[in-house]
């Protein structure tokens, strides 16, 4: 290297060094004395946002972080002890009466709206342009034939969700509320992985496929798809379509469910700043959609995609912190 060049790198350096966002970054200081604790989930989204929290976390607010991974009722007993600071990802609506219990102890807090999570009937755009008039759940009447069963060709085949799971009732009461059931199987494969293979082995082949899927998911990140209509939420037909003996199901939207942050009580009273940014964190449904997608293509981890997230919206995160925590964030990045 030139003597020129290496004058250039070693000012470049020491303005680096002396910046104010560098000098930001050595200043910051935990409230608490201990790794903030995460739950680590076992499904995409949940480590997402894991990832993302954890830098923010880390490097913002100077403390240190550990995950603890586990299922959704072990890590929600895990919260509620204060083996686990943090759960990135609660829906109140599938853990109900566990998730209320605890917060009517006074051991955990939900904070903040993360995403807004929907299920739905999808088809994929190029199917949706091959039939410009399949528009809605109904319409399906229309085309059994397009989505032949390979087992019963006299019918139409819905991929529902796999074996056990219990959106399975809903998913059956749902095609006896459209009135498809003469017309339609409601195919329950043997695994979630069973079902996503499924899917994409159709889409790559072009072709048409009716499915059942919830997002935010990487596999509908990652794919172009249309959501089928179906008629404006209601709560009383939701009720029915959710019960394994509802004698005359109504067809509804599926119920959109808001995720939020779940904290425990005691380390939220501990750590006020913290509890502020879990409170204001959110991601759009693009963004998290986008963001998952780009998993999925790039055959990427979680903690990858906390990093392309973190990159690519700064707009987003950058108004879930103050000034000088997102100063520090930006020069880690």
């Amino acid at each position: 290297m030139k003597a020129p060049q290496r004058l250039l790198v070693a000012l470049a350096t020491i303005l680096f060094l002396w910046s104010p966002m560098t000098h930001a970054a050595s200043t910051a200081q935990c409230e608490v004395s201990t790794p903030v604790r995460f739950s680590g989930l076992n499904w995409e989204s949940n480590l997402l946002l894991a990832g993302i929290e954890r830098f923010i976390v880390e490097h913002g607010y100077g403390c240190k972080t550990s995950v603890e991974i586990g299922e959704t009722l072990a890590m929600l007993a895990a919260l509620q002890r204060g083996d686990v600071d943090v759960t990135p990802e609660v829906w109140p609506s599938q853990i109900g009466e566990a998730w209320e219990k605890a917060q009517k102890a006074g051991k955990v807090l939900a904070v903040g709206h993360v995403f807004d999570a929907t299920e739905g009937w999808y088809i994929p755009r190029y199917t949706a342009e091959r039939y410009p008039d399949l528009k809605s759940a109904t319409d399906l009447a229309r085309y059994a034939k397009a989505f032949a069963d390979p087992e019963d060709p006299e019918k139409g085949r819905v991929l529902g969700c796999p074996a056990g799971w219990t959106c399975g009732t809903l998913n059956t009461n749902m095609l006896k509320a459209l009135k498809l059931e003469d017309q339609y199987t409601m195919f329950a494969p043997g695994s979630g992985a069973a079902q996503k293979a499924a899917i994409v082995s159709a889409y790559k082949r072009k072709r048409d496929i009716v499915f059942y899927y919830w997002t935010p998911t990487p596999l509908v990140g990652s794919l172009d798809l249309v959501k089928l209509q179906l008629p404006p939420f209601d709560q009383a037909a939701y009720t029915c379509i959710t019960d394994p003996k509802c004698a005359n199901p109504v067809p509804t939207e599926f119920k959109p469910s808001k995720a939020v942050t779940g904290l425990n009580a005691q380390f939220a009273k501990q750590a006020p700043q913290l509890h502020a940014f879990f409170e204001k964190l959110h991601l759009p449904s693009a963004v998290i959609d986008d963001t998952l997608g780009w998993l999925e293509n790039e055959g990427a981890e979680p903690e990858e995609a906390a990093l392309y997230f973190l990159r690519t919206y700064p707009k987003v995160w950058h108004t879930w912190v103050p000034a000088d925590v997102a100063e520090r964030v930006q020069a880690k990045l």
